[in-house]
């Protein structure tokens, strides 16, 4: 069976309520265990069936009213079933009129503040026009969009309420460890608010293609679709992530669930609120995960960590010393075992804030404090609308820059001119034309500026030789006589 990881949204629309249960306060910090006292325990197994018998209700008492359903909707166009057929077309002319009809999608939402500011998934309510609000006590509310970042997959909602409604407080997710038991709030299949519970089964996890920052929390806990946007909280109630995909052979919850984590979560709330855009700092270097391969090239104990590839002349690795070649393996004191831990460690910091980073250089391990900033735009931009007798006529071109290449998801030091839009129907989409694609010559000529690419495309020619960077090949064009 086709095995996939699939975003929770559902369209699915019910309203009857769950209950469950939920866990017990956390046991005195010290406690005797087969004889045995343990000093200074803030974790440890339950001693007797009677501890496992407590019941999850008060955590859930707490965390439900805060969980919300969020109900979408749009209204699509849709060509007639004969649009395109000859002979339909001749006889009733043209197929007739596009129908429209309504799209609905149902997902959960947490409510992080007093005042109605919900956190959910983008992909929840992306491209949707209508999103209403539907608290655990039936409550309905209009909710406005405030910031979407499909980059981390989360949406920012806000409604307006009269009086200060349920939230929960945020949990530290760097302190989160593997084995601590969570509870899944949320809307699955549309059943109504359901809960279950489960413990953490991994945590930064980086190879679930769900977000450009992968970095997940894993977890057992019954996670289905309709869940998306729902809370994942811990033992005292608090919002440790936001559930968002399950890895599944059916569609229904095979026991592995991720959430975004809390820190991710609360970056995106503070650029939200600040009414700002949201540009991460960056490190100003290019990274690969290390492999086996490398790791023994490196004379490295085992394959972990991530390698520097090259350096942002100027930018904040290489002010601090980090050079092309060094092997990253923490960032602030946290492990990192490949490229995407690096990126988030260094995404979820602001502007200014220092990162301690350690790595490894000729065998000797080095320590480095990193001044980050925010990734620049150099060049400046110059979108062009490329229009004329050329395979690239209705392209929208820019100049690669940190900042640009961050927006875009693409290499951070790429350089060039990137493709920015394109018809759908073009002759250059015909082609294979993408958008992040760079332009890297035009008959013969290289090309490092939109200005520059402009002004080639514009001398006449009847053959034209175009050379494109697709990120994992070079292609050639030739068109004409």
């Amino acid at each position: 069976m086709k095995r996939s990881i699939i975003a929770l949204a559902t369209a699915a629309a019910f309203s009857v309520s769950a209950a469950c249960a939920q866990p017990a306060p956390e046991p005195p910090v010290e406690s005797e265990m087969q004889g045995e006292t343990i000093e200074g325990a803030s974790r440890v197994a339950p001693q007797s069936m009677a501890e496992v018998r407590l019941s999850f209700a008060p955590i859930v008492e707490r965390a439900a009213p805060a969980v919300v359903n969020v109900y979408t909707k749009r209204v699509v166009r849709q060509r007639s079933v004969f649009a395109g057929d000859p002979f339909f077309e001749r006889f009733f002319g043209g197929g007739g009129m596009p129908r429209e009809r309504t799209q609905n999608s149902l997902g959960s939402g947490v409510i992080v503040s007093p005042d109605g500011v919900i956190v959910t998934n983008n992909h929840v309510i992306e491209g949707m026009t209508e999103i209403k609000v539907v608290l655990n006590d039936r409550r309905e509310y209009e909710a406005e969009l405030i910031q979407a970042d499909p980059k981390t997959d989360l949406a920012i909602l806000r409604v307006e309420a009269d009086e200060a409604l349920p939230f929960l407080e945020f949990a530290n997710s760097d302190s989160a460890e593997v084995g601590d038991i969570v509870l899944a709030i949320g809307n699955p299949f549309g059943v109504g608010q359901t809960v279950t519970n489960g413990i953490i089964s991994a945590l930064a996890r980086t190879a679930v293609s769900v977000s450009d920052y992968q970095f997940f929390i894993q977890t057992d806990a019954a996670i289905n679709p309709g869940n998306s946007g729902g809370a994942l909280v811990d033992a005292d109630g608090r919002l440790v992530g936001v559930n968002t995909a399950i890895y599944s052979r059916s569609g229904g919850s095979n026991g592995i669930g991720f959430a975004i984590p809390s820190r991710l979560v609360q970056q995106v709330l503070r650029s939200a609120i600040d009414g700002g855009v949201l540009i991460r700092p960056w490190l100003g270097a290019a990274t690969s995960t290390v492999t086996a391969d490398m790791a023994s090239a490196l004379r490295l104990d085992r394959p972990a960590g991530a390698i520097v590839d090259d350096i942002w002349e100027g930018g904040p690795a290489g002010e601090a010393g980090i050079r092309a070649g060094d092997v990253i393996i923490e960032v602030d004191d946290e492990p990192v075992y490949d490229a995407q831990a690096v990126r988030y460690r260094i995404g979820v910091r602001g502007e200014n804030e220092e990162a301690r980073i350690k790595y490894i250089r000729n065998g000797k391990i080095r320590n480095a404090t990193v001044t980050l900033a925010l990734p620049p735009e150099e060049p400046a931009r110059d979108p062009r609308l490329l229009e004329g007798r050329h395979p690239l006529n209705g392209v929208t071109i820019d100049n690669s820059s940190p900042r640009f290449n961050e927006e875009l998801g693409l290499d951070p030091l790429s350089r060039g001119v990137v493709v920015a839009d394109l018809p759908p129907r073009s002759f250059a989409a015909r082609q294979g034309l993408k958008l992040g694609h760079k332009i890297i010559s035009v008959n013969g000529r290289d090309i490092f500026t939109a200005a520059e690419l402009d002004r080639e495309l514009a001398r006449p020619a009847t053959r034209w030789e175009i050379e494109v960077d697709t990120g994992s090949r070079i292609a050639n064009w030739r068109v004409g006589r």
